[in-house]
């Protein structure tokens, strides 16, 4: 592969997974009854984190309105969300001297906690919508979990994509 298509997979990977994993609808339950995480907030918060311009505003907030589509929740719940983890881990990225994983990982888990607080408060006091809170729990522990490992597979094609680059 010539050196422009190289550029082009590592600046477009992001995107085509985000935009995948959201139409796809990928549920992440492998004959297990209560395991879930949420591959896009992982994907975003470490994308926006580690890169400057990272996957871009305008395709995230795309993105999460295709999510308010296929999930059938009120338009720009997701897109909301996915903007406001984007802001906070660009404040992250500018405040941060020395980067740290166990550092972002925290980082994540409390913007996560709030994020999901602040879009089920709206979900519940605007549109009555029903939420069962253990699974969203355990969506919230599966997601914390999973960004570490997922950190390490992103930073991985991120070193071998741009290794091959240079």
């Amino acid at each position: 592969m010539n050196i422009i298509n190289k550029h082009i997979l590592h600046k477009f990977t992001p995107v085509f997974l985000l935009f995948a994993s959201i139409l796809n609808e990928i549920d992440f339950n492998l004959e297990f009854k209560y395991f879930s995480f949420n591959f896009a907030y992982i994907l975003i918060f470490y994308y926006s984190l580690k890169r400057e311009g990272g996957i871009g505003y305008i395709l995230i907030f795309i993105a999460g309105l295709f999510n308010d589509v296929v999930n059938g929740l009120p338009m720009g719940i997701s897109s909301l969300s996915y903007l406001l983890l984007c802001a906070t881990a660009a404040y992250l990225r500018n405040i941060t001297l020395r980067p740290s994983l166990f550092k972002d990982w925290i980082s994540f888990l409390i913007a996560v906690l709030i994020l999901n607080f602040i879009t089920y408060t709206y979900l519940i006091l605007f549109f009555n919508y029903e939420i069962n809170y253990f699974d969203q729990v355990l969506n919230i522990i599966g997601t914390f979990v999973f960004y570490l490992i997922f950190s390490y597979i992103f930073r991985f094609y991120d070193d071998f994509i741009l290794s091959r680059y240079n």
